[in-house]
């Protein structure tokens, strides 16, 4: 059973950048595909964006195409996200997610095991 955790959330303001974190344990991520979505109050989960395995292959949403990246360390059992020019629409919950079969959508339902969160708010 693979257990995420995520870790770097914080309290910043707009324009600044803040670095998220997801560790695994349980198992490794490298056949995965590694997905970041977020939540904020009152809405639903939304995908923030994901990287596969086989290609390292990228997608973000349009909402932080161009200021978030996200990247893994297979060797580390790792996946980041980083997050630049910050802005208030930013402020949720942030998780990570696998996605056994690699797929790397941006459909909740295609990952399987998911972290507990980690809370980012961006203050205007």
């Amino acid at each position: 059973q693979v257990q995420l955790v995520e870790s770097g959330g914080g309290l910043v303001q707009a324009g600044d950048s803040l670095r998220l974190s997801c560790g695994a344990s349980g198992g490794t991520l490298r056949q995965f595909a590694m997905g970041w979505f977020r939540q904020a109050p009152g809405k639903a989960r939304e995908f923030v964006a994901t990287i596969r395995w086989s290609n390292s292959g990228t997608v973000y949403s349009d909402s932080v195409k161009g200021r978030f990246t996200v990247s893994r360390d297979n060797t580390k059992n790792t996946v980041s996200l980083q997050m630049n020019s910050l802005k208030s629409e930013d402020t949720a919950v942030y998780y990570c997610a696998a996605d056994l079969w690699g797929r790397g959508s941006d459909d909740v339902s295609d990952y399987e095991y998911w972290g507990q969160g980690t809370q980012v708010t961006v203050s205007s």
